[in-house]
């Protein structure tokens, strides 16, 4: 039972994951992590899935073994954040802005001050 549990929520993390890959202000490879701890418990094969793929593998790697962030993925997630406070103001405009903006805020400072 515990298996399917950690299975069902290993493929809501990685659809959030996918979100995040078009939505310039959600995160994707938090998700991913997230997906990899629960197919760790429940389905190793997608555990490795992840860990394969090409684009968002090295990424959760890097995380998982050496709690570390690429200068690149750093420079591209701040960028992604920056671009959607940026639509943020030019489709919702005031006040709606300032949440993309305080995410960017609190999230860039966590993601700028990870080790790389």
């Amino acid at each position: 039972m515990r298996r399917h549990i950690y299975r069902a929520l290993g493929f809501i993390a990685v659809g959030l994951g996918a979100i995040g890959a078009v939505l310039p202000i959600m995160p994707t490879v938090p998700f991913l992590l997230l997906a990899v701890y629960f197919f760790a418990r429940s389905s190793p094969q997608l555990e490795q899935k992840i860990l394969d793929h090409p684009q968002w593998g090295p990424q959760v790697r890097d995380w998982r073994d050496r709690r570390a962030i690429s200068r690149r993925a750093k420079t591209m997630a701040l960028g992604a954040m920056a671009t959607g406070a940026v639509v943020t103001y030019l489709t919702l405009g005031h006040p709606w802005y300032w949440i993309s903006v305080a995410i960017l805020v609190i999230a860039g400072s966590w993601i700028a001050t990870r080790n790389e």
